[in-house]
C-alpha cells in the first residue's frame, strides 16, 4: 500500500536538472557541475557558493556515497533560506569518478539534494536509499538516453515501491 504522504522524487526532478554527461574528473568539480544545474542559482552566485561550501564540508565529514556507483551529495542539514522547496539534481558520469566509497567503486550516478527543512531532507534521503537499492533501477539510470527517460524510470520505480 502506497503511503499518501510519501515523498515523490520524480516530482522534484525536471529535465532541466538532469545531466546525463558529467565531465568533471574529481568529486569537488562534480559537486560544482551538479550545483550549476540548479536554475535558481544561475543569477545568485552567493547562494551557489553557500551551497557548494556546505556540500564540500559534508563530504569532509563522511562521503555521501551509498555504494554501487551511487552518491547522494547533500549538506549535513537543510539549508534554511537557500531554497523554498526541495530540489534534486541528477547527474551521470560516463566513466565514474573516485568518490571515497566503502565498496571502492567509482561513482557514476549522482543525486544532489537541497531541501529547506530537516524533515524534507531526511524524508528524501530515506526515499532515495530505498529506491536505489534496486539494481534494475540503477542499470536503467546508467543506460537512459534522455532526461525524460530518467524521470520515467524513477516514476516507474516509485509506483512499484
Amino acid at each position: 500500500m502506497k503511503n499518501s504522504h510519501a515523498v515523490v522524487l520524480s516530482e522534484l526532478l525536471s529535465p532541466a536538472t538532469i545531466n546525463l554527461d558529467l565531465q568533471s574528473t574529481d568529486r569537488n568539480a562534480v559537486l560544482a557541475e551538479l550545483v550549476n544545474q540548479i536554475p535558481q542559482f544561475a543569477q545568485n552566485p552567493e547562494a551557489r557558493q553557500t551551497l557548494l561550501n556546505a556540500l564540500y564540508e559534508r563530504e569532509q565529514l563522511h562521503s555521501t556515497s551509498i555504494g554501487d556507483g551511487v552518491a547522494l551529495p547533500h549538506a549535513r542539514n537543510a539549508i534554511v533560506g537557500l531554497v523554498d522547496q526541495p530540489i534534486i539534481v541528477f547527474g551521470r558520469h560516463p566513466q565514474g569518478i573516485a568518490y571515497d566509497t566503502l565498496d571502492h567503486q567509482p561513482a557514476r550516478l549522482f543525486f544532489l539534494l537541497v531541501a529547506p527543512t530537516v524533515t524534507q531532507h531526511l524524508a528524501i534521503l530515506a526515499r532515495f536509499n530505498r529506491l536505489l537499492r534496486d539494481p534494475q533501477l540503477r542499470q536503467a539510470l546508467l543506460t537512459a538516453a534522455t532526461p525524460e527517460e530518467v524521470l520515467s524510470r524513477i516514476r516507474e520505480s516509485e509506483t512499484e515501491r
